[in-house]
């Protein structure tokens, strides 16, 4: 079978796991591969996403690694299994693989929660804020790119409502009155953002400025549930770019962040008013 060249974040994620059940076992790439009658590069391949995996083998390997993790193991052998393409593949080559693998976790889904400080979270912006948010970028973006980038962002929105994937969505007030695209934009964003918690598509709750906490990390970050709580993955938009972490400890970490922010949040009735307030107070610089 060819290596892949480029394997997803969603193929990468398996061999990580494949990786974590063989060191929990304190068991050598060399040893795994004895066991097993295959070569050591394999294991290597198996591991870093490049080369793959049937479902039988990845059930002789939780064998021999003695992992008793039935829920996980089931859960890796229905990814192993997956085989469909997903809309964005039409996108690849003309965005960054990271807008690729966003759209694949997003997919994949099982819950999703977020977290927004700075700007309001892709999957609930309007296309003329996502155009204002992808234009302020640096350096400059095209106005080809932009285009590419908006249409993106837009259909991976559409996606999300359409898979109906229970959505909650916590946004500090900085991030409500930060003016991308200028005040009559940013109204109609925030009516968006209220139409959309009417709807019962998202629960959209709010951190207002005079509450007296400020939960976890400043940049915004994506939190999501796969179909076991080991498989759960955190998206984390960064001056360095987008960012993806795994890691057991980070991951629980991170839900402790967000059971704070469903304490302290505002109730989404109380939300609604807040953002209307807002959106008001935009409407007022422009009419």
């Amino acid at each position: 079978m060819a290596l892949r060249p480029n394997p997803t974040l969603r193929q990468r994620r398996i061999g990580t796991e494949l990786r974590r059940m063989r060191e929990q076992a304190g068991l050598g790439g060399s040893q795994l591969a004895r066991e097993l009658g295959i070569h050591p590069a394999q294991i290597t391949q198996m591991e870093s996403g490049k080369g793959g995996i049937s479902v039988e083998r990845l059930r002789t390997i939780a064998s021999v690694c003695m992992f008793d993790n039935q829920p996980l193991i089931d859960a890796l052998a229905e990814m192993v299994s997956e085989r469909r393409k997903g809309w964005w593949e039409e996108y690849r080559g003309a965005l960054s693989t990271d807008y690729m693998e966003i759209a694949e976790l997003e997919a994949n889904a099982h819950s999703i929660s977020t977290w927004a400080t700075t700007y309001l979270p892709g999957l609930q912006q309007t296309e003329a804020y996502a155009a204002a948010v992808f234009s302020r970028f640096d350096p400059f973006v095209p106005s080809h790119d932009l285009e590419v980038r908006t249409a993106f962002r837009m259909q991976r929105k559409a996606a999300v409502r359409e898979s109906g994937v229970p959505y909650i969505s916590f946004i500090h007030e900085a991030a409500l009155r930060m003016q991308f695209g200028g005040p009559r934009i940013l109204a109609d964003q925030l009516d968006h953002l209220i139409e959309d918690s009417l709807a019962g598509r998202i629960s959209v709750r709010v951190v207002p400025f005079d509450l007296d906490t400020f939960p976890g990390c400043g940049e915004n970050i994506m939190f999501i549930e796969g179909p076991v709580p080991e498989l759960a993955t955190l998206q984390m938009d960064t001056v360095a770019g987008i960012m993806f972490f795994d890691a057991q400890a980070g991951l629980v970490r991170h839900r402790r962040v967000f059971e704070h922010l469903n304490s302290a949040a505002l109730s989404e009735a109380d939300s609604r008013k807040f953002i209307q307030s807002i959106g008001d107070e935009m409407r007022g610089k422009y009419a």
